[in-house]
């Protein structure tokens, strides 16, 4: 029987959890501090955005390899390497033969063992703390795409992971990318420098149309259909408000100084995204989680065709308002302000940082915002599939474990829709 998330995750807390290891005496950071040594990378999820973290990763540094890659599918795979070695510019630095590529379920453990340096974490998000605990505890530095759960068992174990890389000495860098726009940084710094004052109120807002489906072929198993269409499976993807929402809810809580609310009500439902195709996940949530000093944060996310897209964050303040996008920086009142210019490549900066922080021996490590970002988000979830009120210490001690029985190509049901009033909080 192949191993599953439920017993890897057993099997390794006391692992992540201890401070002495084995591996990896000397840090890792420090071995290639002089900049002239071959950083040898493994990307582990061949999708769109792994492909485009790999290209990124190969940006970053002039001295760096794509040695091995992984994927559940050998389509995927092939199909990642074809498109990265479209780039000329980068044909030089992707040595991935055959026997480098790894496929199936177990493919991130294969990778593990080739020799690489850094580890790019881009599967469907379900399968994340189990890798980055792998990942670390091969002694490797790791870019781990948002979100970083789907569920509190995976978030307590990222937590976990991310202190043991933290004893290590590795670098872990979140693909909560907003972080690493220059835009949202300067205006950042400016509401925590009090140009608004207080914030007595935040809103997230992501309103957008619909995103890619698969269609089912008849020889896929009920696992490879999940699998292949993963983002309508709130097992793998922690249904949308988390896989994509997570990025406007972790600027929230970077606005608030990393302060978590204490509770939040919701709702959701499924309105116009009701087809098969679109497995059993929600088209629109709405979520306002409140603050122990009283601020609020009203969480709004929709992703249905024909209606007015809006993709920002705003907060009010007793001084004056901050209106933040990937398009426009922007503070009203006592302190008016306009961020001149474009915004960074912030895709692009987040790779430069993790591979400057290994050449000079500096580790980042953003384990602890982007597992409480992605519990925030999963927060918010609990609220709108139960429809009861969530505080913060029932979402991060849940027991509800979103694992299937086990990993193969197995028949697998298809999850019911969750029902508030109805819907269980495990």
């Amino acid at each position: 029987m192949a191993t599953t998330r439920r017993n890897f995750l057993k099997s390794t807390a006391g692992l992540v959890g201890g401070a002495a290891t084995a591996i990896s005496a000397l840090p890792a950071a420090c071995v290639y501090a002089a900049g002239d040594d071959v950083l040898k990378v493994g990307l582990v999820g061949c999708g769109g955005r792994g492909t485009g973290a790999a290209s990124q990763a190969l940006r970053a540094d002039p001295h760096v390899r794509l040695t091995a890659m992984a994927d559940a599918f050998s389509d995927h795979l092939e199909s990642s390497l074809v498109e990265l070695k479209k780039e000329t510019d980068l044909l030089d630095k992707i040595d991935v033969p055959p026997e480098r590529r790894f496929v199936g379920f177990e493919a991130y453990a294969d990778l593990l063992k080739s020799g690489v340096d850094v580890v790019l974490l881009a599967t469907p998000p379900h399968f994340r703390p189990q890798h980055l605990a792998a990942a670390i505890a091969a002694g490797k530095h790791v870019f781990a795409e948002k979100p970083v759960a789907v569920d509190a068992p995976g978030v307590r174990s990222v937590l976990a992971t991310c202190e043991r890389a933290r004893q290590q000495n590795l670098s872990v860098v979140s693909g909560l990318c907003l972080r690493y726009s220059h835009g949202f940084r300067e205006s950042v710094a400016r509401v925590h420098t009090g140009d608004i004052g207080e914030v007595r109120w935040l809103a997230a807002n992501d309103y957008r149309g619909p995103v890619w489906t698969k269609k089912r072929l008849p020889d896929w198993s009920d696992m490879e259909w999940q699998m292949r269409n993963w983002y309508y499976y709130t097992w793998l993807s922690g249904d949308f408000n988390v896989e994509q929402h997570v990025h406007f809810l972790d600027v929230c809580t970077w606005l608030m100084g990393n302060e978590y609310p204490v509770h939040c009500v919701g709702t959701g439902g499924r309105q116009a995204r009701t087809g098969s195709e679109f497995g059993h996940i929600y088209d629109h949530f709405s979520v306002v989680y409140e603050y122990a000093s009283g601020t609020r944060l009203a969480s709004q996310c929709r992703q249905i065709p024909g209606c007015s897209n809006n993709l920002s964050v705003q907060a009010i303040g007793t001084k004056g308002v901050a209106d933040l996008s990937e398009k426009r920086f922007e503070i009203r009142g006592e302190k008016p302000w306009v961020r001149p210019g474009k915004d960074n490549n912030f895709y692009q900066t987040e790779h430069d940082e993790l591979f400057a922080s290994i050449r000079q021996g500096t580790p980042i490590n953003n384990g602890d915002y982007m597992a409480r970002s992605t519990l925030l988000a999963i927060m918010g979830r609990m609220a709108a599939y139960t429809g009861r009120k969530i505080t913060w210490e029932m979402a991060l001690n849940s027991k509800e474990d979103l694992s299937p029985p086990h990993y193969d190509w197995m028949p697998l049901p298809e999850p019911a829709v969750a029902i508030p009033g109805i819907t269980p909080f495990a």
